[in-house]
């Protein structure tokens, strides 16, 4: 590492840590009297309470999305409201309450009836005991079935890929019961090693799985909060061999994740290679939600939100 690299690194945490320390009196947030260094926000990372939160996409057709989810997936409609001040309106929708589940935050802007998916993005992912009928539903409710069920030569996982009116693409997994079924988020990545590397050191995932197949020609690595992939959300880290880059389009938005202190997390992803912070640590102005958001090595947008004040801005909302 060279010496200017060394110093930007230095002034990036520093900044960090005043503006951290700035805010203590309105958010009650320490760093227990430690410096923040590289070694122990790293440390911290590993042992600090994480979940994933929401996931925020943009769709042509609220009312018409809400209904798909509900009739094919099976999801609930936690909340839905408009904005008109603002031209868009809002829907919540998940397989439980947002204070325990992953959900999907759906966007509609009033006048846009479609968005570009881009490449970047690949699927969400959601587990089921029969994922036979879902695909049935799918077909007759004006969805795509891009894949049937079945397994891969060899494999045991019965599977299906399914498209819904936006096109958004989803994997349909049968499994056992599982804490949540909306179980998982597809990303694509030029270089996998980086990206695996990235969220294990940076935002305390662990590496649950990597697979590699030359004869297909990608490669992917699971990552989360947990030791079972099948008991706990996911992102999928998929590598494509010989491809360099991906479209991000404009209708995936972001995910989020909790964390006790976001000003230690945003510290963690600053000094870690190919993270960028995008937006600094501190109060979302409109809820007084402590946040900060950041790129990964690949540009995709993640959000880091306390998670106290998830909860309390969640029961504020009314759901």
């Amino acid at each position: 590492m060279t010496k200017h690299t060394l110093l930007f690194v230095s002034l990036l945490l520093l900044s960090v840590f005043l503006v951290g320390s700035s805010m203590a009196a309105t958010k009650n947030v320490t760093t227990d009297n430690v410096p923040i260094t590289r070694d122990n926000v790293l440390n911290w990372v590993k042992n600090d309470t994480r979940r994933f939160l929401n996931a925020i996409v943009r769709v042509g057709d609220l009312n018409r999305t809400v209904e798909f989810y509900k009739e094919c997936f099976g999801m609930q409609l936690l909340s839905q409201k408009d904005f008109p001040e603002n031209n868009y309106s809002k829907a919540i929708v998940g397989f439980g309450p947002q204070e325990s589940h992953f959900v999907l935050e759906l966007i509609y802007i009033y006048g846009v009836d479609k968005y570009e998916v881009g490449t970047a993005w690949g699927h969400f992912g959601i587990a089921a005991e029969d994922i036979y009928p879902i695909v049935e539903k799918v077909r007759q409710l004006g969805g795509v079935v891009t894949k049937e069920p079945g397994t891969i030569e060899g494999g045991a996982q019965v599977y299906a890929f399914v498209e819904d009116p936006n096109g958004y693409s989803f994997e349909l997994l049968q499994r056992g019961p599982t804490p949540d079924p909306l179980c998982q988020i597809m990303l694509q990545v030029t270089d996998l090693d980086r990206a695996a590397s990235f969220y294990e050191k940076a935002l305390g995932m662990t590496i649950l799985l990597k697979y590699d197949s030359p004869q297909d020609q990608f490669a992917i690595a699971m990552v989360g909060y947990g030791s079972d992939q099948t008991q706990t959300t996911v992102i999928e880290l998929k590598h494509n061999y010989n491809v360099t880059e991906y479209t991000a389009g404009n209708a995936y938005v972001q995910a989020a994740l909790g964390t006790d202190d976001v000003y230690k997390s945003a510290a963690a992803v600053a000094q870690e290679l190919g993270g960028k912070i995008v937006r600094p640590p501190g109060p979302n102005p409109k809820t007084n939600t402590t946040m900060t958001s950041f790129l990964d090595p690949d540009g995709r947008k993640t959000v880091l939100v306390d998670n106290e004040d998830y909860l309390r801005e969640i029961k504020n909302s009314g759901q």
